[in-house]
């Protein structure tokens, strides 16, 4: 007999390859598919956003698009400064204002820096403190706190109006243009101008006599008054000397006579010297007595 011969079919293997399976697991991985879905478009956007940047050509149309619309907002109509209003102030200090900011209105207000105007302005000498800022209504505002004047410096230079810090505020022509204010001199003095405004007020009683005073030595003061008359004052202690002198007069009047100074500067032997014409006058009288 035939010996049958039994076929048997050929059957594939179900299962996947080793790399297969192993693609499998990896696409199942959280990590790789947030890289394939996130990480590889932004690859390839990048990449082509270099691509396109890398021409000149295309950046100066970016360049000049987003300028352009700078410019159109920052020059609409409640951006735009139109004029400076300045508050606190004379009218020449508000003219060197305007002269050491020069603004030409209108301008936007992101083209405004506040910080470098304010430092303009308070680097001025009659402005003690300023504020800054842009009102609506398109208003640059100034608010000027200035310095107060309470002497004036004579110096070689000329005359010089200071306030209590000793900050030089402005040149006056005369004398006459600041009337209500004590004139102090001397080398040193404007470091000292509350000493001389307290000496000032202690030589009230003076009156019309008192011309000024004089810093001598960057030490001590002497008070000047008409006919030539000085009061020497000492370092320590001046007002209250000052105050003995002005209490003696009031009860003898001894300014009156005609004295040229009176020394204080040894407060334990006060001095006083005469006039040329007094001192002769006075040798002749004892002269006199004397035969």
């Amino acid at each position: 007999m035939r010996s049958l011969r039994r076929h048997t079919p050929a059957y594939s293997d179900p299962a996947p390859s080793r790399w297969a399976w192993r693609m499998q697991r990896l696409m199942l991985t959280p990590a790789f598919l947030l890289l394939l879905r996130t990480g590889l478009p932004l690859v390839l956007i990048a990449g082509g956003a270099t691509w396109w940047l890398s021409d000149e050509g295309n950046r100066n149309t970016i360049w000049e698009a987003v300028s352009e619309a700078r410019a159109s907002f920052e020059t609409r109509p409640e951006f735009m400064v139109h004029l400076m209003s300045i508050d606190g102030d004379d009218d020449d200090l508000a003219d060197d204002i305007r002269e050491v900011v020069p603004l030409n209105f209108p301008v936007s207000s992101f083209d405004l820096n506040l910080q470098q105007i304010r430092d303009t302005v308070a680097a001025l000498p009659p402005v003690k403190s300023v504020g800054v800022r842009v009102r609506p209504g398109g208003i640059l505002q100034v608010d000027v706190t200035p310095r107060t004047p309470v002497a004036i410096w004579r110096s070689p230079k000329g005359l010089t109006l200071i306030d209590i810090t000793g900050a030089h505020l402005g040149k006056i022509n005369k004398r006459l243009d600041r009337a209500d204010l004590m004139v102090i001199a001397g080398k040193g003095a404007e470091a000292q101008v509350k000493e001389a405004l307290d000496l000032y007020r202690a030589a009230a009683p003076l009156g019309d006599r008192l011309r000024g005073l004089v810093r001598m030595g960057e030490r001590r003061w002497d008070v000047v008054l008409d006919r030539q008359q000085r009061i020497l004052l000492p370092e320590e202690g001046a007002v209250e000397a000052l105050d003995r002198v002005i209490a003696l007069d009031a009860a003898q009047d001894m300014l009156a006579r005609d004295l040229v100074r009176v020394d204080l500067r040894l407060g334990a032997r006060p001095t006083v010297q005469m006039s040329e014409q007094a001192a002769t006058l006075w040798w002749e009288i004892r002269k006199t007595s004397g035969q």
